[in-house]
């Protein structure tokens, strides 16, 4: 039975070395203290060379024990290039409020000190202005290289007709995939009372009668927007697929696969998939990896 994120424990923190150029577990490992504060403990060996932490989460001590762990590896290793890989940017939806917690999180991460960050496609485009030393790797190759592809360049042959962004917020992710593919652009809308700002409901271009469609964002929460919008479509769950950079899937997301035939998003906080076959899941690791490490 699917449990949502908030109720079930999860790693959310790795550290990687390399031995003989072969990516290892770090023999520095995390430690907690009885009154719970966090430290790492451990010897490197001889042959290795400590090199990037992974941080999938939201926990900030995951960020202490960052810290921590490059601070003892580079006490061990001195010239070591250390990186921190945050696939997932906490606070990035409050970028713009009082307090900002798209500038809270930037401290902590700025805090591990290491030599690059890396994130994949962030919500925010104020935070990573926040954030010391960072590479983003967007979506738009993953997208087009895991899910819709393109027969004369990857391993898939097209699998779609049309991209289509869920809200104006979107547009620029959903263009760039619709570009790299070579695929139309459709827009939908939402739709707000005017004296209350409530969403009020959907709309979607008109859309061709045949071929099928894939949506592109980069948060799904519990997915209300996009059952909204597949309604409004009105299209069918055999013509509409869903990919979200970063999948929370939290209250009733499972109903998702009831809309669309199937739901793409990463790992970049995990393995969060409803426990239903139209989920699918694309690992970052080496593509988020070999932006910096190579």
């Amino acid at each position: 039975m699917w449990v949502p994120t908030t109720e079930r424990e999860a790693v959310t923190i790795t550290f990687h070395s390399k031995d003989h150029n072969h990516h290892v577990i770090s023999s520095l490992t995390e430690f907690t203290f009885p009154a719970g504060e966090k430290f790492i403990k451990g010897t490197l060996r001889d042959t290795e060379t400590p090199a990037y932490l992974i941080i999938r989460g939201t926990d900030a001590n995951d960020y202490i024990t960052a810290r921590l762990w490059v601070e003892a590896a580079r006490a061990q290793r001195p010239d070591a290039k250390l990186t921190a890989i945050v696939p997932f940017l906490p606070g990035a939806r409050t970028d713009h409020d009082v307090p900002s917690g798209a500038s809270a999180y930037a401290e902590l991460i700025n805090m591990i000190n290491a030599d690059n960050v890396v994130c994949y496609d962030p919500h925010s485009p104020v935070m990573p202005g926040y954030i010391e030393r960072l590479t983003v790797v967007d979506s738009t190759r993953i997208v087009r290289q895991s899910v819709v592809g393109r027969a004369d360049r990857d391993s898939i042959a097209q699998r779609y007709d049309g991209i289509i962004a869920p809200d104006a917020g979107a547009v620029k992710r959903a263009t760039a995939v619709a570009e790299a593919c070579h695929l139309p652009l459709y827009q939908a809308h939402k739709h707000r009372n005017g004296p209350s700002g409530k969403l009020d409901g959907f709309s979607v271009d008109p859309l061709p009668e045949t071929g099928k469609f894939l949506v592109v964002d980069d948060i799904c929460d519990a997915g209300g927007t996009f059952m909204g919008l597949a309604e409004a479509a009105g299209i069918g769950k055999d013509r509409l697929g869903l990919y979200v950079s970063h999948g929370i899937f939290t209250g009733q997301a499972a109903n998702l696969a009831d809309y669309f035939s199937e739901i793409w998003t990463t790992d970049s906080i995990g393995d969060n998939r409803p426990d239903r076959p139209e989920f699918k899941i694309i690992p970052l690791n080496a593509t988020l990896i070999n932006a910096v490490t190579n």
